[in-house]
């Protein structure tokens, strides 16, 4: 037992003042003759006694009385550590993410995260809080609670590496104060391994909330998956994690109004599939019910008026089969023999083809490089016949590989580099035994420079980017290769088309950097704006003769359809959605977990640490013992003859 005001026990020296009154204030018993002397002999010696002992019980009682009194006072008090009076800090990170919308035994993993932090922590004690998208620091409950109650999902979730540093470096420097690190998450299973260091200065608890049921639903994706003149079809992807289902609702809205509904059986993966009218303006939303993750229940979309991809091929060989690629459904191609050349129409286009130009101009190179410092894109073809310093003049502007001569060897294309973003989700798998196209000559390099696309079985380039320019090595007409009747000559070539101007999706994900191009061209001092509803953002942008590419990524925060606008002038719409990583509802095993403890309650969590610093005060209880001895001393002196 310890106490706090240990000084006051000196006045327990007091207790020698009722002893003094006890021994010095001595009755004295007057003698009176009787006659019977035996009988009053007894009577005075049973009198003495009697007195003398309820004197000696009264004496015991005040001293206890008054002894309880001032320890009252010095509050008394026991540990229930060593650390009682050391100074605690507590940091808790509270994880917000869409996948604690699962539902537990009363409500939400996050609501019910919320109330026990709430109804655990004292209002005014020091804390610090923070989650995926907000920080609380040297705060108390009191002064963020409507905070806590209005909090809201985050689309995104901090890497749990990223989490225990965030959380140590809110404590303070004081090496001697209790550090208390509190990780409140369900810690679904991420791309990223959750593995924690040993670190002596900080007491790490993990809190793992489990929902009542790991079953969900989710609208994974949607694509066209047919186009013909008149007809879109839409193809939805959904997967569910649980037990099947015989008949789930999928509904189809344009602008809020339902346009179909259809029905699908579904035990892991599953697909529906909707028709629209093609070149027609769409608003588009799917919506399923379930009654688990809310935020993936529902996925926005939109089809605009189709904007055609303008390329433009200077020929100095055929070029049919740049027509039969860049057809007219989704591209405007044009061509011109390079002697009829208008340097007028290049800085309309988006992307120019070199077909085999057997030298390029010094006006053209000129021409091509403002061309492309205005975002647009070229593609190069050389001939076999071609006036290298003409092109290597080209070159030196894009930093590419000057050509050195021409090596008439035959070599196969061998190499694909599928991880380049000309050729993302071109192949289902990485093939390696396809039937190699090949060339009769080709350029060699003087260096290696510029991203490999395709190479030849040597490792040296056959087509290569730099910047906003493509280039083969080798001449594409029939004399010279057979790439043009290769089944790679479509993705490839098409696929520039397509990077030369970005033509919107269907939708965007949330927390990603989206880039996006605007085909529109702007006044001085004109500026693009992302309009919902009453809500206006100038979103990151960089303004070309014929385009306007915007950067998103933390604008928009919620799903939905956005309209894109210069002043009041609406240019089209962008739908986004949020990421469906946290519909996944698998947990991480924390029982092997490391250097850190685990729990399934914030509330034993809470107390637990209050109890490495709470004392057991027993004033009151001396207090009590007071009172008693006032009741035991006025009974005797009641009732003890």
């Amino acid at each position: 037992m310890q106490f706090k005001h240990p000084e006051i026990l000196y006045a327990l020296l007091l207790l020698i003042i009722p002893i003094i009154i006890h021994l010095f204030q001595l009755r004295k018993f007057q003698k009176v003759p009787f006659t019977n002397v035996q009988f009053l002999k007894e009577l005075t010696i049973q009198t003495r006694k009697s007195s003398q002992l309820k004197k000696w019980l009264t004496l015991l009682t005040r001293m206890l009385l008054l002894a309880c009194v001032i320890i009252a006072f010095a509050q008394p008090y026991i540990s229930n550590s060593d650390s009682f009076n050391t100074k605690s800090e507590t940091v808790i990170y509270l994880d917000n993410s869409f996948s604690m919308q699962a539902q537990g035994l009363n409500g939400t993993l996050l609501n019910r995260s919320i109330q026990d932090i709430i109804e655990n922590i004292d209002e005014n004690e020091s804390i610090s809080l923070f989650t995926n998208d907000a920080n609380y620091y040297n705060t108390s409950i009191k002064a963020i609670k409507n905070d806590l109650i209005q909090l809201k999902h985050s689309p995104s979730q901090l890497g749990y590496d990223a989490v225990l540093l965030k959380g140590k470096n809110v404590f303070s420097k004081d090496e001697g104060s209790i550090k208390n690190l509190v990780l409140i998450s369900d810690f679904q299973q991420k791309d990223n391994i959750l593995s924690i260091a040993k670190d002596s200065t900080t007491n790490i608890t993990l809190v793992q909330l489990k929902p009542s049921s790991a079953s969900n639903i989710t609208i994974d994706s949607l694509y066209i998956s047919k186009s013909t003149v008149e007809n879109l079809e839409l193809t939805v992807k959904l997967r569910n994690q649980g037990e099947p289902i015989e008949t789930l609702p999928v509904s189809l809205f344009n602008d809020d109004k339902l346009i179909a509904k259809s029905a699908v059986d579904i035990e892991g993966e599953s697909s529906t599939i909707f028709t629209i009218p093609s070149n027609t303006v769409f608003n588009g939303k799917i919506t399923i019910e379930d009654a688990n993750l809310q935020y993936d229940n529902e996925l926005y979309f939109n089809i605009d008026q189709r904007e055609s991809i303008k390329v433009l091929s200077i020929n100095e060989a055929d070029d049919t089969f740049l027509k039969k690629i860049y057809t007219s459904d989704e591209f405007d191609y044009s061509s011109t023999p390079f002697n009829a050349l208008n340097y007028n129409r290049l800085d309309d286009q988006n992307l120019i083809v070199l077909n085999e130009l057997k030298e390029i101009p010094l006006s053209l190179t000129t021409a091509l490089k403002a061309f492309t410092d205005n975002g647009g894109y070229v593609l190069i073809i050389p001939s076999n016949d071609i006036r290298l310093n003409t092109y290597n003049q080209l070159f030196t502007n894009y930093n590419l590989s000057r050509f050195d001569s021409i090596n008439p060897q035959e070599k196969r294309v061998t190499t694909i580099n599928f991880s380049h973003p000309l050729l993302t989700n071109v192949f289902d798998k990485q093939i390696r035994n396809f039937q190699y196209p090949k060339v009769n000559s080709y350029y060699n390099y003087a260096s290696n420079s510029g991203t490999s696309i395709l190479s030849f079985e040597d490792g040296s380039s056959f087509l290569s980017q730099s910047e906003n320019v493509y280039h083969f090595s080798a001449a594409l007409n029939t004399e010279n290769s057979n790439f043009k009747n290769s089944p790679l000559i479509v993705p490839v070539l098409y696929n520039i088309g397509k990077q030369s101007l970005k033509v919107p999706k269907l939708y965007y994900n949330l927390g990603e950097e989206n880039s996006i191009d605007i085909a529109t061209e702007l006044q001085q001092d004109d500026i693009l704006t992302l309009v919902n509803g009453e809500n206006s953002v100038i979103p990151l942008q960089q303004t070309y003769t014929n385009k306007v590419a915007l950067k998103t990524s933390d604008y928009p925060n919620s799903s939905g359809i956005i309209a894109v606008q210069n002043k009041e002038t609406f240019l089209k719409n962008l739908s986004f959605n949020f990421s469906r990583k946290e519909s996944n509802l698998a947990y991480f095993d924390l029982t092997n977990i490391e250097n850190a403890t685990v729990s399934e309650s914030i509330t034993t969590t809470i107390n637990d640490i209050k109890s490495a610093t709470n004392v057991n005060e027993l004033w009151k209880w001396f207090v009590i013992f007071a009172l008693a001895f006032i009741i035991i001393e006025m009974l005797i002196l009641k009732f003890l003859k």
